[in-house]
């Protein structure tokens, strides 16, 4: 059983020091201490790829603070269910959260509960917004690229003899959609 020890700073300016210090001072080897200089809100992470990976049934993942794992609720709970799955328990020094406790757990809990408030939240002002949005004559979706200006040179270039394929070139859309110009589905 091996404490995993996760260390993250924002950008390359700032310094891992501190919180290495305190993951070495909780009992971390040095072997076991995986690092990244990146954003939290990347998921790319190599050095947390590479913790996640070598993190074994009965070990302990240890962070100085949550949001030096995770920028988020949701991913925050993504990354400790995934560590669940494995047997591996969670820790967080600096917050009193340790899944190895009931009352850690009740926590990480508490913390899921709010994380699924705040989705339905955010879904409802996406919805509200949408909707206002349409109200206001907001278009969604792509594009209409086939306008009456290309459907006209389309038909014209067909009554004038021109191949499909140079139709194609020159309005710029897919035999499907030239066919469809025209009113056919295979001249």
């Amino acid at each position: 059983m091996a404490l995993i020890g996760y260390a993250r700073v924002s950008t390359v300016g700032q310094s891992l020091e501190v919180q290495i210090g305190k993951l070495t001072a909780a009992g971390v080897e040095t072997d076991h201490l995986y690092s990244d200089k990146k954003t939290g809100v990347d998921r790319d992470r190599p050095g947390l790829k590479d913790a996640l990976r070598f993190a074994r049934k009965g070990d302990t993942f240890v962070v100085c603070k949550v949001d030096r794992l995770a920028r988020s609720t949701i991913d925050l709970m993504n990354i400790v269910s995934e560590l669940d799955k494995k047997g591996v328990q969670f820790k967080v020094l600096d917050q009193s959260i340790d899944t190895t406790t009931k009352e850690g757990r009740m926590m990480l809990g508490f913390l899921a509960v709010i994380a699924q408030f705040e989705t339905e939240i955010r879904h409802e002002r996406q919805m509200d917004g949408i909707a206002q949005a349409k109200q206001d004559g907001v278009k969604f979706g792509r594009k209409t690229v086939m306008t009456q200006e290309v459907v006209d040179l389309i038909k014209t270039m067909k009554a004038d003899g021109k191949p499909i394929a140079e139709i194609m070139k020159a309005s710029g859309m897919s035999r499907p959609s030239v066919y469809r110009a025209l009113g056919s589905a295979g001249e």
